[in-house]
């Protein structure tokens, strides 16, 4: 072993957003049950070229279900109710 070498450490960067309660990530994590993570919030400022991801999580699937119905609904138009 090579005298006064110093340990080597790996990060890994994972996008997640927060609920509310916890972090959910949005892509896979390669990870330890219970490993330490540090977490960086980003500025609220700097959406990016997704500012949608924000909402990711935000409906049950049931409550999307129900306003896609609607929003096509309103897409449809009955010339005779004119």
């Amino acid at each position: 072993m090579i005298p006064n070498r110093k340990k080597m450490y790996t990060m890994n960067a994972v996008k997640a957003y927060y609920d509310g309660h916890v972090f959910i990530p949005t892509e896979p994590v390669r990870a330890k049950r219970n490993q330490q993570a540090i977490i960086t919030i980003l500025d609220d400022d700097k959406k990016g070229d997704k500012p949608h991801i924000r909402f990711i999580g935000a409906l049950s699937k049931e409550s999307y279900n129900e306003i896609c119905i609607a929003l096509k609904d309103t897409q449809e138009v009955d010339a005779d109710e004119w």
